[in-house]
């Protein structure tokens, strides 16, 4: 397993093929972070959501990116580690020269929580 986004995150698998991840991950209830967002009731942050797209994104392209544009971010439902324990992400991709055009979701009990479509580019490159 690999942890990411602050630890929040674990990588328990990956499938990867043709422009195509899925990503079955798993919430570390223990995070620090909730004991700031928020106490006696946490809910995974939005900045963590899009976050993990990002580094499963380097996982698997091996390679340092950062968010160019945000086209499109929708936050559908809390993701609240009490009763999301295994979420699945799913990414499809284009690449373009230097830059990654990006669609993914987070998906838990088969409910969509979270879509975002963007674009991430090489690090230090604009």
């Amino acid at each position: 397993m690999t942890a990411i986004a602050n630890d929040i995150f674990n990588i328990d698998s990956i499938t990867h093929a043709n422009e195509s991840i899925e990503a079955i991950l798993s919430i570390n209830s223990g995070s620090t972070i909730f004991d700031g967002h928020f106490p006696g009731q946490p809910v995974v942050p939005g900045a963590c959501m899009l976050q993990v797209v990002k580094d499963v994104l380097e996982n698997v392209l091996s390679g340092s990116f950062q968010l160019k544009k945000a086209g499109n971010i929708k936050f559908i439902c809390m993701i609240i580690p009490s009763l999301n324990d295994m979420i699945q992400l799913e990414i499809t991709y284009k690449l373009i020269d230097d830059s990654v055009n990006v669609n993914a979701k987070l998906v838990s009990n088969d409910v969509i929580c979270f879509k975002f479509q963007g674009n991430f580019v090489e690090s230090g490159k604009r």
